[in-house]
Parts: C-alpha cells; structure tokens; sequence
C-alpha cells in the first residue's frame, strides 16, 4: 500500500539489498577497485602529468574510467533489486556508450560552471568584502544545486536519459523532499566520515571502503527508487518501479 517517503524505511530496504547480495557487491567493488588502482598507475606512468597537455589527457582517462565504474556500480544495483523477478546476465551490468557520454557531459558541465566561478571569485580579491558575500552566495547556490540534481546518473542508468534530461528529471524527483534528501545525505556522510577518521589512526580500517561505497550508493539507488513512487503515488514495491 503506498505511503509517503520514509527516510528510515529507505535505509532498512538498502540494507535488506546489500545483506541479500553481499558477495555479488563486494566482488564488484572490488575487482573496479583493482582495476581503477592499475589503470590510474598505468595511465599517469604513460602521459607526462607535469605538462598541461599530459595533465589534462590524465584527468580525462581517469574520469572516463571513473564513470564506467561508477555507472556500471549503478546497473549492478538496479540490476540486482529487479532480478527478485528474473535472471540477470553480466553484459546487463554493463554501461552503454551512450549512458557514459551522457554522465561525462553533466560532469564537464558541472566543472565549466566551478571553474567559471572560482575565476570570478579571484577577480573580485580587491574587494574582499564582495569576493567573500559571492563566495557565500555561490557556496549556497553550489549546494542546493547539488541535492537537487544529485540523481541524475541514476536516470542516466535506469531511464536512458540524457544529460539535459536526466538533470531536469532530477530537479523534478527532489521537488518538496530536500529536507529528506538532505537527511538521507547526513547518514551517507557518517558513513563516509567514520571510517575515515578511524583510519589516520588504523589504517586498515581504510579497506572499509570496499563495503561502505557501494552501501551508500545502494541507498542513493533505493531513494530514488523510492522517490520516484512517491510521486507516482503506486504502491512501494522497491523491486518494482521502472
């Protein structure tokens, strides 16, 4: 039966999934950590990082390579909550060429505007009164932009939308919950904070990050999920939505 969204019932359902496809996650987490670790050595070894060109050629393979692992995570979960109803191949967790480019253009689009306003920003440090309200202002405005389109990569991967797209979508997804959004990113960061902090003591409480990355991305995966029922106003059967 459908009831509104429920920060605390999307957490439970995310860890029900993580619990149920334990193993299948963390061999994934895994194996993209070991692929992403080789192929940043790799890539920097080839390319000369102190030259621009070789810095910037750097930092375009290791996004690349960031979004096949990033987005494939995100098929893998949503492959994993639908399989309750059918049988699951490992080309299905593989991400299109298409849903690659899409996630590269939002990032470039989202680094243009960064960079644009980081080079407004130093104009300004004559006036340092100005340059600080803008730097508020922007810190604010960067936020709020960022919870409300912070979804787009998982209408990327689970609605085939594209970049402009996938962002208009998620502005549309968070209308009236940015406070449980903002709740749900609260757990996420304890999360992430914990076992960092915990290990400039104990380093190997580091590896915890096999186990915690793919758990938040579980959550971001279920809320969307779960949001997208809640504007549907259908019942909430995770496994379910389309």
């Amino acid at each position: 039966m459908y009831h509104p969204f429920s920060v605390a019932e999307t957490i439970k359902t995310s860890w029900d999934i993580f619990k149920k496809n334990f193993i299948t996650i963390i061999v994934y987490s895994a194996i993209a950590f070991v692929l992403l670790s080789i192929l940043t050595g790799v890539i920097q070894f080839i390319f000369a990082p102190e030259e621009f060109a070789g810095k910037m050629v750097v930092a375009f393979l290791l996004i690349l390579v960031q979004a096949y692992t990033t987005l494939g995570l995100y098929k893998l979960i949503f492959t994993l909550i639908d399989s309750e109803y059918y049988e699951f191949e490992f080309s299905q967790v593989l991400p299109g060429f298409k849903m690659v480019m899409s996630y590269l253009v939002v990032v470039f689009i989202i680094a243009f505007i960064v960079t644009n306003l980081t080079i407004i920003v130093d104009k300004l440090e004559e006036y340092e009164d100005v340059q600080f309200a803008v730097e508020v202002l922007a810190g604010f405005t960067g936020l709020y932009l960022a919870l409300r389109g912070m979804f787009f990569n998982t209408f990327i991967v689970d609605d085939a939308s594209g970049p402009i797209e996938s962002l208009k979508q998620s502005f549309q997804l968070t209308k009236g919950y940015i406070f449980k959004v903002i709740t749900i990113l609260i757990v996420i960061l304890f999360f992430i904070a914990l076992p960092a902090i915990a290990a400039q003591y104990y380093p190997l409480i580091s590896l915890t990050i096999l186990f915690t990355y793919p758990f938040v991305n579980i959550i971001l995966a279920v809320t969307y999920r779960k949001l997208v029922y809640s504007h549907l106003d259908v019942d909430d059967d995770i496994a379910e939505t389309t």
